[in-house]
Parts: C-alpha cells; structure tokens; sequence
C-alpha cells in the first residue's frame, strides 16, 4: 500500500507491536477513547497521553487532521500499518484512531513508546 500524506513517519514493527500492546493494557486497566470524533475532543481537552492512528483509513481524510492536532497540542502520537489490528485490542472489529487517556499500570511501556517516538519525529 502507498504511504498515506498524513504518515509523518514509519513506526518500526517493534515499536508498533508495543503500542498496540500500550493501547490493549490501557483498554483493560486504564481509559481509552475510541474513533476520531472521541480522540480529537480528548486531544482538545487536553486528556490525551498518546494517539495510536492506523495507516489503512480509508478516506485518509478521516484522520488526516490528527497529527497537525497532536503536534500542536504536543501529544505524541504514533502509526499502526492496519486498523483490525488496532481494533481488535480494544474488541471491536476496526479503529481509526484511539487516544489513551490512562495508561494505568503501563507507565514504563508508555515512556519508552514516547522516547521512541521523539527519536523518529527529530
């Protein structure tokens, strides 16, 4: 699949096996909020830790906003290649997008996610 114009950057598969393990975690045993509509007012109202957006959204339009969102909200945000994979961490068959809001007990995964990720963005 071509790379869509809103993926700043390639989130290697190491990095993205422990996002999607972050987003499963926090779905337990934290808060998450699912589909762009609930991640952009989480991003606004300034609940957001990390935003999770897949790369196969179709129309890209859907979630073409969210980085420009994240980055001037300064919330680190990362990329997964496919939304059922995304989804399917959550129980529902497909996801755009999710925001963390609580990460709960996953505090070391999510620093070392957001290390990475400001390793990939410089």
């Amino acid at each position: 699949m071509e790379n869509q114009s809103y993926v700043k950057f390639q989130t290697p598969d190491v990095l993205e096996k422990d996002c999607l393990d972050l987003v499963e975690n926090s779905f337990r045993n934290g808060k998450i909020k699912k589909g762009t509509n609930e991640v952009i007012k989480s991003i606004e109202r300034g609940e957001s830790k990390i935003v999770i957006i897949s790369e196969d959204v179709s129309p890209p339009e859907v979630v073409f906003y969210l980085p420009t969102l994240c980055d001037e909200r300064k919330v680190p945000y990362a990329y997964v290649k496919k939304k059922a994979d995304l989804g399917s961490r959550v129980g529902i068959a497909s996801s755009a997008s999710i925001s963390i809001v609580d990460y709960g007990k996953s505090a070391d995964l999510f620093n070392k996610i957001v290390g990475e990720i400001s390793k990939l963005k410089k």
